[in-house]
C-alpha cells in the first residue's frame, strides 16, 4: 500500500477518544495522530468514504487543551485480528484555525 502522508504520525501516550459530534456516540480511540489525520481503534467497523464531524477528547488537559473538533474522511477500514474490533484511517478535511492551534499543542506533547 502506498503511503501518501505528508506528515509522519505520532503514537500517543495520551488517552484520546473520538466521539461523533452529532450523536455523541464513541467511535473509538486514537492510536496515532498527525496534522493531517489519525488512525482509530474501534469497537465498530467504520464506513470507508464516510465523513464524520467529531470531537477528539483527551482524558487530561494538555496546556489547556482537552478537546478538538474537526471533520474527517474515513480512507480505509480493516477488521482487527480478534474479529471484534477494527482499525480505520482518517484524513482531516475540516479544521477551524483555533482547532488547528489546539491540535498543534497536542502534537507537541506526543
Amino acid at each position: 500500500m502506498e503511503d501518501r502522508r505528508q506528515h509522519s504520525r505520532h503514537g500517543t501516550e495520551l488517552q484520546l477518544e473520538v466521539f461523533d459530534l452529532r450523536s455523541g456516540q464513541r467511535l473509538g480511540r486514537i492510536v496515532d495522530l498527525s496534522p493531517d489525520g489519525f488512525m482509530l481503534f474501534s469497537d465498530t467497523p467504520q464506513r470507508v468514504d464516510s465523513v464524520v464531524e467529531c470531537r477528539l477528547v483527551s482524558e487530561q488537559l494538555v496546556d489547556g487543551v482537552g478537546e478538538i473538533r474537526l471533520g474527517a474522511d474515513c480512507l480505509w477500514s480493516r477488521p482487527g485480528a480478534d474479529g471484534q474490533h477494527c482499525w480505520a484511517g482518517f484524513h482531516i478535511i475540516d479544521l477551524a484555525e483555533d482547532q488547528a492551534v489546539a491540535l498543534e499543542v497536542l502534537l507537541k506533547h506526543l
